[in-house]
């Protein structure tokens, strides 16, 4: 059974930094690429960061270029989301995704195109 579980999300005041962690269970995460996504009240849920298998590749929405970062760690079916310079837009839930090699070549930023999905963990930016 495959798991994603999402920790270290909280409140924060604008202008701080939190880092989120997505550890992985059922599945090899060196075969997976791994998105962040995040969804405030009301919202779709909307893309946030990208990195392929071999971290060589990593991809950011507009919105969060240069101040998050993702990064993972093959060894310990881990992924990272560093996020700094939080705005109060930031405020959503935010969901580690993994997806397999039979979406190669898609819409890394489409929830779609993921096969599995952690529970979310609340971030709220205060102002």
């Amino acid at each position: 059974q495959v798991q994603l579980v999402e920790s270290g999300g909280g409140l924060v005041q604008a202008g701080g930094s939190l880092r989120l962690s997505c550890a992985a269970s059922g599945l090899t995460s060196s075969t997976y690429a791994l998105g962040w996504f995040r969804q405030a009240p009301g919202k779709e849920r909307e893309f946030a960061a990208y990195i392929n298998i071999r971290s060589t590749v990593t991809y950011y929405d507009d919105s969060v270029k240069g101040r998050f970062t993702i990064s993972r760690d093959n060894a310990k079916n881990t992924v990272y989301l560093q996020m700094n310079r939080l705005k109060p837009e930031d405020t959503a839930v935010y969901y580690c995704a993994a997806r397999g090699t039979r979406y190669s070549g898609t819409d890394w930023s489409a929830p779609r195109n993921y096969d599995y999905w952690g529970q979310g963990t609340q971030v709220t930016v205060s102002s």
